[in-house]
């Protein structure tokens, strides 16, 4: 437990790490007391790889007993909102939905001890710490919350919603029947069948490792023929997201963690989903259809395919949508929801450092309680 750890002050280093600082996160992540596939060292090694910049991702490693107890990727933030002050954030680029350190079952508030320690003494790290993505009732808020109440350290939420999640007991059809509306299941089963008029529908997961740069290049091509390549948004955009993309997919089937979904019409396919694995929990990551076939739904089609392959695989016990809030498709056919929030958190330190991110701290505070007073909630 805590007491029994003494996390040595790990200095921030610029990325990309060495190969053994990744086995280290490894180790780290088999443990982890709140599963984050987004900084599982498959993904976030992809990301570290290819889209972080040179330089502005640094990567804070907590250990103790010669083991990593905590890790969490930061950057500066030149702005904090709208509000011109800098400040230490938790990396969260385009394609991370969840921002929630790793951290060592039972050593939770031993490693945020350490984290926080070392953004104190960190001369590089200016203002506050700006927390993005973290469950509300998970482990990281939690110990969070009790080191700030031991330490005196200001915690302020600044902002949460609600999005759908996946977690029941229930076999797929029982939940279909139970959480779906009668009107809803009605009209997807009416889809199925005008779409099976056209042809051979299949759908298949991901098995053979050799399949995998297929199914990568034909998720990239179907995501881009879509409203998100008319919008520059679609992975196969940009080279560096399209390369994260498949070495992060990569990593995780050599990791066990990739659950890759598609939906065949006579051996193409029309639509394709990738969900990252980390412990007993799942990320939906992203969605892509042929929009050519829009009239039958096929997203709803692959979501209805992914709640049965969910709910029949005994090592899920929850899927987290990272879908944005009120999302009228996938609301509609998961019933649990997960409150995800955003914390500011003091940093200390001392001399003029602690007064100017002191400053930093009451000048953000001070306006948004400002901002509150005007809109009349407080």
């Amino acid at each position: 437990m805590d007491m029994a750890s003494h996390p040595s002050a790990f200095a921030a280093r610029p990325a990309p790490p060495a190969t053994a600082q990744r086995a280290r996160w490894a180790d780290l992540a088999l443990d982890a007391a709140e599963p984050n596939a987004f900084y599982a060292p498959d993904m976030l090694g992809a990301a570290i790889d290819h889209l972080a910049p040179h330089g502005a991702v640094r990567l804070i490693e907590v250990q103790a007993d010669e083991r990593t107890i905590g890790l969490l990727p930061v950057t500066i933030a030149p702005r904090h909102g709208r509000l011109p002050i800098a400040c230490v954030t938790n990396w969260v680029h385009d394609h991370i939905f969840f921002g929630a350190p790793l951290i060592r079952n039972g050593h939770e508030i031993a490693a945020w001890r350490g984290i926080l320690a070392q953004l104190d003494s960190a001369s590089w790290a200016p203002g506050f710490l700006h927390l993005q993505g973290l469950d509300a009732a998970g482990a990281n808020a939690a110990a969070l919350e009790a080191l700030c109440v031991e330490q005196r350290r200001m915690r302020r939420e600044i902002h949460r919603y609600d999005r759908a999640m996946l977690r029941s007991d229930l076999p797929s059809d029982a939940y279909w029947e139970t959480h779906v509306r009668a009107k809803k299941r009605k009209e997807i089963r009416r889809l199925q069948n005008r779409l099976a008029e056209l042809g051979t529908v299949e759908s298949r997961r991901l098995e053979n490792p050799v399949d995998l740069p297929q199914w990568c290049a034909e998720f990239l091509r179907l995501e881009a023929s879509g409203w998100k390549g008319q919008e520059g948004t679609a992975l196969d955009c940009k080279p560096a997201d399209a390369a994260f993309f498949r070495s992060a997919c990569a990593a995780a089937l050599d990791a066990g963690r990739l659950h890759f979904l598609r939906i065949d019409l006579d051996g193409h396919a029309i639509a394709m989903l990738v969900n990252f694995r980390h412990g007993v929990g799942a990320f939906s990551f992203k969605i892509a259809f042929d929009e050519q076939y829009g009239r039958f739904s096929p997203g709803v089609l692959i979501e209805i395919a992914n709640l049965q392959a969910v709910q029949e695989d005994p090592g899920i016990e929850w899927m987290d949508s990272c879908a944005a809030p009120d999302h009228p498709m996938i609301d509609s056919l998961w019933a649990e929801r997960r409150t995800i929030v955003q914390y500011r958190i003091a940093l200390h330190g001392g001399g003029i450092a602690r007064l100017r991110r002191t400053a930093a701290c009451a000048l953000a505070n001070g306006v948004e309680r400002a901002a509150a007073r005007m809109k009349g909630q407080e």
